[in-house]
């Protein structure tokens, strides 16, 4: 109880008092007035006037108090004084207590329907009266109080309920309490009471110090506000205690204060033990319930020894009024707790022991025991827990703690102890170490499990944690206080209701297999899990070669097949086998692991367990990688087999492989050729030897027939009949093999040539066309096409196909210096040509794209390299399609947006000399305004490092793609055009390319130091670097990276020139090598960074850093440059 406010309204009565149906404001009757408070805080509102006399009653109705639109009020006479009223819960009737012992109930019109005329008669005023405003009951019932000090209740026809009550004192007030579970009664005793709706007396609300007149509930809440005599107005709440006991799946609470209702948490059945005085602590043990109530101890039993047995009879009562704050029974005494004092009491009342603690006791519990011998769990306030034993007068300490305890539990065999302290803090000790084993933080309660040993649940935080062993917490939301755990159910206490939770043993199962503790994971299982967990738990045990759980899990999921194996298992250990691959081959063989158990089968040494099984299952050819090497038996019989099931279940396909195994070549092609099995004739016509013609050229028949071409080819190759190949080969139009055998075999040649030409003609394929002629040798015509289609692609702005047709061109001029020496020098020239122009197209492809599209497919620093890229190139004449505006204003913007400002003002300058087109002027215009305000340098971090020389190297070089210190031509990716750490070199004069090759993959070890000098030569037209290898020695730092260092001096380029010596030294993932088709020599590359991986194309011999080429090729299935596709073989 709680006092809410107070106050004191001198010289006047408070007869009555009545609650706005919302419960925001109180009306008073004091004296002659009416005063209106506000209930939230005790303030008065305003008084209300109209009355001249003393105001004894007042009351709402469900709709107001009065209309204020009404004038008057209707008025009725009565033949009393009326000292109470009360509306029945719809509004409909209102009940009138009389001066005179008469209770009136009316109609709301004011028409008397009811009249009751009480014992006493006019001696016994009726003071109070009050409709129950339950609406769980089928009928309106009036609570009426007189001052013949007796207490009565009535139904709405005035049938009197029960007999009255005796109250022993004059009763000036009634009102019912939260939804009519209770009443309030105040009066000349200078007290309000609290009963139950019966009229049994359960205590005191608030003591006065004059007759309490009035009290009222405050609507739908727990307020009550009591008036008295001398004018004082007291607001109290009122706080009911949950009084419970629990002891494993027996929940026994109190109900309506004065019954116990018992629950049993699984089976979920209830059972109610009324009372007729107030319930202050209850306890439960096995069959036993205690009550406490006011002046008595009852004690129960059940009535019999089953444990679904829900009848209790009273055993025993203590008559005897005791203070306790905890209360405890056992078998045969009661525990009663007050503060540090502990008593032992026999059921007759007799106290046999008592014990005083260091502490304040905070928990106490019953762990169990013989009966008269139980042990009780006792945690105290400065952290010490005891164990006591009712028929031992020594507690004894079982460990201590810095904290004080709130909560304790006991593991099912009595080693392990779960304490939950006030930081809220889970702590698990071993009882006999006293070794704290684990602590978990957010804990509230705590429950070891009854069923298993190792597991125990906390609550705290809106969760439930669960721990299994030592391994990590399992959570899962839950609201309240786990108070129990039984099995796979957690009985959890939330407000005044408990509940049973079904809480699966998956989680805390699976910790357990992983870790292969397959008896520990089966205990787990048998608490809760579903049929999935238990078959887990069973293959994994089987696989573990746990027979024992894996039986038992099998058994729960009622999987006899592998019982039966099991079984089969136990048998050969019982005659000796122990050999445990073979037990784990057949668990994988039923498990349908097939190529594991045959891998284990071989191990053992069991090769005709994995042929017997595989020829079980029918697969065959896994069956033949277990045939004795040369014995004919397990071969015959695994024919035997194949020929009997392809009999058995007439299956040609099955038949096909058996003929084939028996070397029935002919009868196996006759069944797949009638059935349209191709797959299955190629197969065939593969495996068989070139020399067996006549199966051979039956296949071939049958590809023919069935319109498979390329399988015909394939056959007629392996025969050698060529003649009928090449005829295969036009008359389904498949030119490419026909070109391809007529260059093998020139005498063919005229025809293909002639029936392809025809059709190209027909198709209007040139490019195709041109590539034809250049196979068929008519390189001229082949060129004059080329060059014809490179030039309209050119005046399409094609310029990516303009690139692709320039590098055919080149390769076919290179191609015609190869067999044509007289126009060798001619066509090297064209080819050095064409692959500048293929070069340059290929990258303007790139800026046509960003100044005519609206959306940029490249990075800044992509486009920004593109730029430079090709200015450099155009320093001398600038191709057909080609537009410097589009370059300049590419490299403008991407400068300006990449911090090379300079550079950006030095490309908007250029621009303003050159005739740009109208939509792009303003876009010029502006830009050439706001690089003004950018700073007049470029960001170092843009600018090019030449990898021979370490220069850096300006943005825009008037020399081209070279160094300025140096002279080295830069190498450029092909994809981003960022320079790579390559640098070209040459061989010494008498080094071949071949020789080179394979000195760069000996890989010599450096043995020793040695002086390494460079040599510097002058001839008419060269000036060239070598290293001296006068011995073959090399040093132990790389020569090659020696010469980088080197400062070169005047405007010619120096070539790095390298000896046999140095080659050797080379590693060969260092080095790149175009190998060019001759007459051009080979072109040597070193790279300087060997971890940054670089890929060259091997036809076109680009440069790409590999996972550029390796995202270019998975977007185009082809090199971005030459459009080799990567299926294709390197020619």
């Amino acid at each position: 109880m709680e006092e809410c406010f107070l106050d004191k309204i001198e010289r006047r009565t408070i007869y009555d008092l009545a609650f706005k149906p919302d419960g925001t404001q109180l009306i008073i009757a004091a004296g002659n007035r009416l005063l209106v408070y506000d209930t939230s805080d005790g303030t008065l509102i305003q008084p209300l006037k109209g009355h001249k006399d003393t105001v004894y009653c007042v009351a709402y109705a469900k709709d107001g108090l009065w209309s204020p639109e009404q004038k008057s009020v209707s008025k009725h006479k009565t033949s009393s004084r009326i000292t109470c009223c009360s509306w029945t819960n719809d509004g409909q009737y209102l009940a009138l207590g009389m001066f005179n012992g008469i209770v009136s109930i009316r109609n709301k019109n004011g028409d008397e329907k009811v009249k009751i005329e009480r014992p006493g008669g006019s001696s016994s005023p009726v003071w109070s009266i009050c409709w129950n405003p339950s609406r769980d009951e089928r009928n309106d019932i009036l609570a009426v109080a007189d001052w013949g000090q007796k207490l009565s209740f009535y139904h709405l026809s005035g049938k009197q309920i029960g007999k009255d009550r005796v109250l022993n004192f004059d009763p000036c007030c009634i009102s019912y309490f939260t939804k009519g579970e209770y009443l309030l009664l105040g009066g000349s005793d200078r007290q309000v009471s609290l009963f139950t709706r019966d009229g049994v007396r359960l205590g005191t609300v608030g003591e006065q110090s004059s007759w309490v007149w009035t009290c009222k509930v405050k609507p739908d809440s727990n307020y009550v506000v009591i008036g008295c005599q001398d004018g004082t107005i007291s607001f109290y709440q009122l706080i009911f205690s949950t009084v419970h006991g629990l002891y494993k799946d027996r929940y026994a609470y109190r109900d309506n204060m004065t019954d116990v209702i018992v629950q049993h948490l699984i089976t979920e059945q209830k059972v109610r033990i009324k009372g007729r005085e107030l319930v202050k602590k209850i306890a439960i043990y096995k069959n036993r319930l205690a009550i406490q109530m006011p002046e008595k101890i009852l004690i129960y039993e059940l009535y019999t020894d089953d444990s679904a047995d829900m009848y209790y009879r009273v055993k025993e009562k203590i008559i005897k009024k005791f203070e306790c704050n905890l209360l405890v029974v056992c078998s045969d005494h009661i525990i009663l707790c007050q503060e540090k004092r502990l008593q032992c009491l026999s059921f007759s009342g007799v106290k046999e022991r008592e014990w005083l603690m260091e502490s304040l006791i905070r928990y106490i519990k019953v762990i169990g025991g013989p009966p008269g011998r139980e042990g009780l769990l006792v945690g105290l306030k400065n952290g010490q827990i005891l164990k006591i034993f009712v028929d031992n007068a020594l507690a004894i300490v079982l460990l201590k703690q810095a904290t004080a305890v709130r909560c304790l539990d006991m593991s099912a065999s009595r080693s392990k102890l779960a304490v939950v302290d006030e930081n809220d803090t889970c702590l698990v000790y071993d009882i006999h170490t006293k070794e704290l084993l684990f602590q978990e933080p957010n804990a509230n309660s705590v429950a070891w499990n009854t069923q298993c040993e190792d597991m125990l649940c906390f609550s705290g935080g809106g969760y439930l944690n669960i721990k299994a062993s030592n391994f990590p917490v399992h959570q899962q939301k839950l609201q309240g206080f786990v108070v129990g755990y039984n099995g796979s159910k957690i009985f959890c206490l939330h407000v005044f209701s408990m509940s049973a939770v079904e809480v699966p043993q998956s989680a805390p199962m699976y910790q357990y297999l992983e870790r292969k503790m397959f008896k520990e994971a089966y205990q787990i299982a048998c608490l809760g899990v579903t049929d999935a967990d238990w078959r887990e738990l069973a293959m994994e045990a089987l696989e573990g070669l746990e027979f024992e759980t894996a039986k038992k899990a099998f058994t729960r999921v009622r999987d006899l097949r592998y019982l039966e194996l099991i079984s089969s298992i136990e048998d050969r250990k019982k005659h000796g086998e122990n050999n445990q691959e073979l037990f784990l081959a057949d668990v994988y063989a039923y498990q349908g692991k097939f190529h594991e158990a045959a891998k284990l089968y071989k191990r053992s040494g069991r090769e005709s367990l994995a042929l017997e099984m595989y020829s079980d299952l029918r697969m065959f050819e896994h069956a033949k990688e277990f045939l004795g090497s040369g014995d004919p038996k397990d071969t015959k019989m695994l024919i035997k087999k194949q020929a009997d099931w392809a009999k058995d279940i007439k299956e040609p396909k099955a038949a096909v492989e058996m003929y084939l195994s028996a070397g029935e070549h002919m009868k196996a092609i006759e069944i797949s050729g009638n059935h349209g099995w191709v797959d299955m004739l190629i197969e065939i016509a593969r495996k068989l030897d070139k020399a067996e013609r006549e199966p051979l050229a039956k296949c071939a028949f049958y590809f023919k027939q069935l319109d498979n071409p390329g399988y015909a080819a394939e056959t007629y190759m392996k025969v050698g009949d060529l003649k009928a190949l090449v005829q295969l080969h036009v008359e389904t139009h498949r030119w490419e093999e026909a070109f391809a055998l007529s260059e093998k075999h020139p005498e063919f040649k005229d025809e293909v040539y002639v029936p392809y030409a025809q059709w190209l003609a027909e198709s209007d394929r040139f490019e195709e066309a041109q590539k034809a002629f250049h196979k068929a040798g008519r390189q001229g015509e082949a060129v004059r096409v080329l060059e014809q289609l490179t030039h309209n692609a050119v005046l399409e702005s094609r310029f990516s196909d303009a690139a692709y047709y320039y590098w055919m061109l080149s390769m076919q001029c290179l191609d015609i210096a190869q067999e044509n020496e007289g126009q060798q020098a001619e066509m090297l020239q064209k080819f050095h040509h064409f692959q500048h122009l293929a070069e340059v197209y290929h990258v303007y492809h790139f800026i046509q794209r960003y100044t005519e599209e609206p959306f940029s497919f490249h990075l800044p620093e992509t486009l920004f390299n593109i730029s430079r890229f090709l200015l450099h190139s155009l320093t001398k004449e600038t191709p057909l399609g080609i537009s410097k505006v589009n370059t300049l204003l590419a490299l403008a913007k991407q400068s300006k947006a990449l911090g090379a400002y300079k550079l950006a003002r030095h490309a908007y300058d250029k621009l303003q000399g050159l005739q740009i087109p109208d939509r792009f002027q303003k876009s010029v215009e502006l830009g050439s305004l706001t690089i003004r305000s950018k700073p007049f340098h470029d960001s170092e971090e843009l600018v090019p490092l030449c990898y021979r020389c370490s220069t850096n190297n300006p943005l825009l070089n008037n020399l081209g793609n070279v160094c300025i210190n140096c002279r080295q031509p830069f190498v450029f990716s092909a994809s981003s055009y960022e320079v790579l750490h390559l640098v070209e070199f040459y061989l010494e004069d008498g080094i071949t390319d071949e020789e080179a090759v394979a000195l760069i993959d000996l890989e010599a070890p450096r043995v020793s130091k040695r002086e390494n000098k460079w040599q510097e030569t002058m001839t008419d037209h060269v000036q060239s670097l070598k290293l001296d290898d006068s011995t073959d020695i090399i040093e132990d730092d790389d020569p090659f990276t020696a010469k980088l260092s080197f400062e070169q001096g005047g405007s010619a380029f120096v070539p790095v020139v390298v000896s046999r010596a140095v080659l050797r030294a080379m590693s060969r993932r260092d080095v790149l090598v175009k190998r060019w088709p001759r007459p051009l020599r080979w072109q040597y590359y070193r790279s300087l960074l060997p971890d940054a991986s670089i890929t060259m194309c091997p036809s076109c011999f680009q440069m790409f850093h590999t996972e550029d080429y390796e995202l270019l090729i998975l977007q185009h299935n082809c090199c971005p440059f030459c459009r080799r596709r990567i299926d294709e073989s390197n020619q």
